[in-house]
């Protein structure tokens, strides 16, 4: 069986097809500093002579869970690693995958796009970065071979597939997992190993077809970048639908241009927003975020086929309607 594998996304010839990265904020621009600077030379490191040795694979996975929770991960699972987890060109000596995921503050994500929402963004690749090194620093110290697959930068694997297949949620109808717990907002980053481990499983927690019937996401897009309908050419999730593919012609200019937007993330309605809470205090925020729906630029999918994914073209054939007076709304619950 033929495995398709997509292109990695080529940041910097999305970036000059549009003509930059616009989103010009200090704190936005440190932290990537600080991820180049502090984080990417702690990559790699040397791998202890003597191995810990473990009675069981279960007790090895549920140690190394432990270990990824104490350095701050919320979520942790754990899967084997298939070729079409891989980007295009991309290959890996390590068996098995260690999914993490950080929780973002929806406190942070109350207007969007904002400043608030654009460094929180980043924050999370900061600190979800942190958990990686030091997870893959610990597994190092044991005895055993890893690499770091930063939540933001050069990666081999797709944290997406990875991450449901080690069971941390289901896809949404905007591209992004959605946790039975904690929602769409969070990020993922991953490190692989060589150490045997039992494997977790991909869940149905009837996410996906909560998804097939709301469409606030579709609805709150700024970019209208959301399908209506999954799509057929786009693959199978976990669970055998097809999924819902973003436009990313529409989605990229819009994103770049718009503080990094994430509008689709705390629109997401699943569960009653029971996820919406200030974790820090347990008190309830607004339950529906001031979305600003400026005007979008024009489509733009000029990067060759070679560099880039699959994305159907969402509503091209409608010139929707802006009124530049219209610059927030929210969805009555």
């Amino acid at each position: 069986m033929k495995v398709t594998k997509p292109a990695v996304f080529n940041w910097d010839l999305w970036y000059e097809g549009i003509g930059g990265r616009t989103v010009e904020s200090l704190g936005v621009n440190q932290i990537l500093d600080k991820i180049k600077e502090e984080q990417t030379p702690r990559f790699t490191g040397k791998v202890a002579k003597i191995k810990k040795t473990f009675s069981s694979q279960q007790e090895a996975a549920l140690h190394i869970k432990q270990k990824a929770k104490e350095f701050g991960a919320d979520l942790v699972g754990i899967c084997e690693i298939q070729p079409s987890d891989l980007y295009k060109g991309r290959s890996t000596d390590e068996k098995y995958a260690i999914s993490v995921g950080g929780r973002m503050s929806y406190e942070k994500f109350n207007t969007v796009p904002s400043d608030y929402s654009a460094v929180e963004c980043l924050e999370v690749y900061y600190r979800l970065g942190e958990v990686v090194i030091q997870l893959a620093d610990y597994i190092r110290s044991i005895g055993y071979t890893c690499e770091v697959e930063h939540p933001i930068g050069d990666s081999n694997l797709l944290h997406i597939p990875i991450a449901l297949k080690a069971g941390l949620g289901e896809m949404g109808r905007h591209g992004s997992i959605i946790n039975p717990e904690l929602g769409p907002l969070f990020r993922l980053g991953s490190v692989t190993t060589s150490i045997p481990m039992q494997i977790d499983y991909p869940i149905d927690a009837g996410i996906a077809a909560f998804c097939d019937s709301c469409k606030a996401c579709r609805i709150y897009c700024p970019a209208d970048a959301i399908p209506d309908e999954r799509d057929a050419k786009a693959g199978k999730d976990h669970l055998g639908n097809d999924l819902y593919k973003i436009d990313t012609g529409k989605c990229f200019p819009y994103f770049a241009r718009n503080k990094y937007c994430s509008a689709c993330l705390p629109t997401c309605v699943y569960n009653h927003k029971e996820w919406a809470v200030d974790f820090d205090t347990g008190e309830r925020i607004k339950k529906f975020p001031d979305v600003i729906m400026t005007e979008p630029s024009l489509p733009f999918d000029g990067v060759e086929d070679n560099h880039k994914h699959y994305y159907p073209k969402v509503n091209r054939e409608e010139e929707k309607k802006y009124n530049p007076k219209k610059k927030s709304t929210t969805l009555p619950l």
